[in-house]
């Protein structure tokens, strides 16, 4: 028999998993799985247990959001030993899932993962940390870390709306030097996003034909901070329409980058909080992890 390391965050979304924990277990046990189940208590617990047990079991389930999935391919990617991993997503937002089209429905997303096969994509590296699809900084980044969980569980895409309403008023420009593959950039920018995805914080939306998770590379926006009408006009046309060639906002793709900005520029990574750096080095992980995915 088959060994499955379950992890479940059971505060995550409406706290849907915990309704349906049985009746996923019996879908893993009855595609021949011993399941092994760690219900989290606190951040960083899924790491933990990732990197402790992964080696041991041919394969890695988790149950939350974003938040959940980036603690587990940390732990994977830190025990070095390569185990395929499967995601239910149930949190509030599921970008990463948004942009594979995985299934939202709890006991769908677990028979989709054991009917499936592993199927490799890109992942982040930001410093000594990782991300599944995107490190930001600026403008509503602060949203995505600072709302409470209850609050994200009663109003779901609302939440991080409303926070980010909040956090206009404290908003700057940020001075930032960015050294890509083949050339500089260096402004002042309202908000910037490396990622791996079509969907950033349930809000932003890019073209999924100008996004490949598995080519080895980010997208790289960075919106400018508009002064005139005019100016914001052109950003909220650039953003509907995406189509982003204008003055205002700088849209490209790397392999890597270092990042010159101040330390105390907050970032996010896949939702969570990162300290800010006056210098740090981002690299994709070219096809560095293996997701359970029924095509």
């Amino acid at each position: 028999m088959k060994r499955l390391l379950f992890i479940v965050n059971p505060k995550a979304g409406m706290r849907r998993m915990t309704r349906n924990l049985l009746d996923v277990i019996d879908i893993f046990n009855r595609a021949d799985y011993e399941v092994i189940t760690y219900i989290t208590s606190g951040q960083g617990d899924a790491v933990e247990v990732t990197a402790a047990r992964a080696a041991d079991v041919d394969l890695v389930v988790c149950a939350g959001g974003d938040g959940t999935f980036n603690e587990t391919i940390t732990g994977i990617l830190r025990s070095g030993c390569g185990t395929p991993v499967g995601y239910i997503p149930c949190g509030s937002t599921n970008d990463f899932a948004a942009s594979l089209h995985l299934p939202t429905n709890i006991l769908q997303a677990a028979r989709q993962i054991v009917q499936g096969t592993p199927v490799s994509y890109d992942v982040g590296q930001f410093g000594d940390r990782y991300f599944s699809y995107v490190a930001s900084f600026g403008a509503f980044t602060k949203a995505s870390y600072a709302t409470p969980q209850d609050v994200k569980n009663a109003l779901g895409h609302t939440a991080y709306i409303l926070e980010g309403i909040q956090e206009l008023s404290q908003i700057r420009a940020e001075h930032v030097r960015i050294e890509l593959d083949d050339g500089v950039i260096e402004d002042d920018f309202l908000f910037g996003a490396i990622s791996n995805s079509t969907s950033v914080g349930g809000i932003l939306t890019l073209d999924p034909k100008q996004v490949d998770m598995q080519d080895g590379k980010f997208e790289l926006l960075l919106v400018r901070a508009p002064v005139t009408a005019q100016e914001i006009g052109e950003c909220i046309h650039a953003l509907r329409t995406q189509k982003y060639n204008c003055s205002m906002i700088t849209f490209l793709s790397s392999h890597q980058m270092v990042i010159h900005a101040s330390p105390d520029m907050p970032w996010t990574l896949d939702g969570e909080r990162e300290d800010g750096h006056s210098e740090v080095a981002v690299r994709n992980l070219h096809n560095a992890i293996s997701l359970m995915k029924k095509e």
